[in-house]
């Protein structure tokens, strides 16, 4: 493992210090962006399941390195590290794509299935899209909390087999160990982010049976007061996992990590409210060297709030673009 090179280690915002306050604050403190329009487009993963992504090109796209953004949980492609890093990587040259995971963005309507943390073979089908359709030369995968789990297992999954036109991977506090931070989340002190999760996974499960009745029962979320028991009762036996702990067990990055052949970063923030990692993972992230780990001490979930100093503050997203420009040729 090679710790990062970073232009600067992270220094939380004034009055910002704290996980809670970090993890909050980049939900609520908004920001103006320069983003140009994107080109949407629909892409089908598996057949008669499209997924809609949110294209952003330079003049020649196929010579610029391909930045591929996967959203977290009940986020989507206009979530605000997915815009963030859009502008700061257009600025840099490169191209930037904001992937929507099924039934996210508005799509509830096009998939009779529902996403969860396993489904790299979207991210997969995505990016042979994109190599096959838009003669990509260099791609990048990145992924924010769940979305980091997507590109990591899916980098893990290719190996040494990977597409050669895959240049780097990059993950932002990504949930890799999903038992241990799905009973974080069940904290006491976490009770307010799993709440705001239950209240848009109940949202969705009703959404997708008013779409497809003869497929969803909204009824199967009553009572259901923990993300551990609504991927018990509605993740698994809809996603054909054998109960809640099967489907984190095979939809973990964890254990796929020791087999990433390509340069990958990973931060993380040890006061991340509800992400938590491993012995078992730290030992993997450690023996491997095209692993970059940065861990801080502050910086809450998928936030790393800095001072403004020239830039918006979004540390993490300018530490991603500064990392891919180093394989971008």
């Amino acid at each position: 493992m090679a710790l990062v090179q970073t232009q600067e280690p992270f220094r939380a915002r004034r009055l910002l210090r704290g996980g809670h306050r970090q993890t909050l604050a980049s939900f609520f403190l908004l920001r103006r962006l320069n983003l140009p329009p994107a080109e949407p487009r629909l892409i089908e993963v598996e057949p008669g399941v499209p997924v809609l992504c949110h294209c952003h090109w330079q003049e020649n796209r196929s010579s610029q390195l391909t930045v591929l953004v996967v959203h977290g949980l009940e986020g989507s492609s206009g979530s605000g590290y997915a815009l963030g890093l859009a502008a700061k990587g257009l600025s840099a040259g490169m191209n930037v794509v904001r992937m929507n995971q099924r039934n996210c963005g508005g799509t509830g309507h096009l998939a009779p299935t529902l996403y969860h943390s396993g489904r790299s073979n979207d991210v997969a089908a995505v990016a042979h899209a994109l190599i096959g359709g838009d003669g990509i030369s260099q791609l990048a995968l990145v992924g924010f909390s769940m979305g980091g789990n997507l590109v990591l297992k899916l980098a893990g999954e290719w190996g040494r087999e990977a597409p050669p036109q895959l240049r780097a991977v990059a993950a932002v506090c990504p949930s890799v160990d999903l038992a241990a931070s799905a009973d974080a989340l069940h904290e006491r002190s976490n009770r307010v982010y799993e709440y705001y999760f239950l209240l848009k996974l109940r949202r969705r499960l009703r959404e997708k049976a008013r779409y497809f009745p003869d497929r969803f029962d909204p009824w199967r979320a009553r009572g259901v007061k923990s993300l551990r028991e609504f991927d018990d009762k509605i993740t698994a036996p809809y996603c054909g996992f054998d109960g809640a702990a099967d489907y984190y067990e095979r939809a973990a990055a964890s254990r796929l990590l020791h087999r990433i052949a390509v340069p990958t970063l990973m931060l993380h923030a040890r006061n991340d409210p509800f992400i938590r990692l491993t012995n078992e993972t730290r030992a993997k992230i450690a023996a491997n060297p095209h692993i970059s780990f940065y861990e801080s001490d502050d910086g809450g979930h998928c936030s790393f709030l800095a001072e403004a100093n020239g830039y918006d503050g979004r540390w993490a997203e300018r530490q991603i673009i500064e990392h891919l420009r180093l394989f971008s040729e």
